[in-house]
């Protein structure tokens, strides 16, 4: 049977209050503000996408109380964050998750002496588990996991499909490994002696603490000694590479395409935006935001946003990246200049 909620009944589910429309309205589902029809609902989280509330057909949208000249034809909810209120909205109407049978399965290699609970783990077929690994309570190891020997992983963590967590490194709860992420790969090391680059050894570990989420294809070296440390609720997102002995702090956003090198620290609730790259062995600050595809070279001292290459604080760096474009303007000016100054040299030689 279908799910179906009035919008009153929806606006006290997402903890809003109904401020336009039929409270016996009758949802049925959800979509986009673009592609939804009558009889779903949707939400404005983000201001740019507030002309769309013209044209859309939902039936219901949850929108924040700051709305400018809100649309006659549709239900409005009204909630202190329309975004997170949503992720209520699609636990009811989205697709159902498979549910996930406790145990280990047939086709799993699981090494004897692994401590975990088969009563209240769930392994999937093809997964390793290699020797003294320890696996707490409620984690889920799905098809084609590997976790190499003597790692550890805490309790509720979830590592997806082919995700990879190599020897002796370390997981806290509630961790979330997404499918072709490696933690534990060696860091990259080398040391040029008579024309040849000799691998230096990495025998350090990856430490992960409690509520941290890794993307696809993400790669975090493990430290050359000691440890590469990520913070509790840090979110890093796919397609980075995070370098040994790097240390994050607690709630750091990390996106797409971010390199971080070696021995860099980076402080709590640091935001890194796409492509942003960071050289070794520099200190950056709390609160710091580093707009996409900012370069860092040096330390930053001060939390604030910066952007550019080399990072600069953002109206700086903005300015700096306005240069570029001034260019062919600025050589037509001097080409013109040139043309005057030979105009007056042959007119005074003459």
């Amino acid at each position: 049977m279908n799910t179906q909620l009035t919008h009153q009944n929806l606006a006290e589910l997402v903890g809003g209050i109904l401020i336009q429309g039929d409270p016996g309205g009758v949802i049925t589902g959800l979509n986009s503000l673009s592609e939804a029809v009558p009889g779903e609902v949707s939400f404005l989280g983000n201001p740019r996408y507030a002309p769309q509330l013209k044209t859309s057909q939902a039936s219901a949208v949850l929108v924040a109380a700051n709305l400018i000249e809100p649309p006659m034809q549709m239900a409005l909810i009204q909630v202190a964050n329309p975004t997170l209120a949503f992720s209520i909205v699609i636990k009811l109407f989205g697709p159902k998750s498979k549910t996930q049978a406790t145990g280990v399965h047939p086709a799993a290699s699981v090494a004897e002496n692994a401590s975990l609970d088969r009563g209240k783990v769930s392994i999937g077929p093809n997964a390793v588990i290699e020797d003294e690994v320890v696996i707490g309570a409620g984690t889920i190891i799905h098809p084609g996991a590997y976790i190499g020997f003597g790692a550890k992983l805490g309790a509720g963590c979830v590592i997806h499909a082919n995700a990879v967590i190599k020897e002796h490194c370390v997981l806290g709860n509630r961790v979330i490994v997404h499918s072709g992420a490696v933690i534990g790969s060696d860091g990259f090391g080398y040391e040029l002696v008579q024309g040849r680059h000799l691998k230096i050894e990495q025998v350090g570990i990856v430490q992960i603490d409690d509520d941290v989420e890794i993307g696809s294809c993400t790669t975090i070296d493990r430290a050359r000694f000691g440890r590469t440390f990520v913070g509790s609720g840090t979110k890093i997102d796919n397609l980075v590479q995070i370098g040994h002995n790097v240390n994050i702090g607690e709630n750091c956003i990390i996106v797409s395409q971010t390199g971080i090198s070696g021995s860099t620290r980076l402080g709590k609730y640091v935001v890194m935006g796409g492509q942003v790259g960071v050289a070794g062995h520099l200190e950056i600050a709390d609160q710091v935001t580093l707009l996409a595809k900012s370069g860092v070279t040096k330390n930053i001292a001060v939390s604030g946003a910066y952007t550019g290459y080399p990072a600069k604080p953002l109206i700086e760096g903005r300015k700096m990246l306005t240069y570029p474009a001034r260019v062919p303007h600025l050589l037509e000016r001097v080409k013109e200049l040139e043309n005057k100054l030979a105009e007056l040299e042959n007119k005074f030689t003459k």
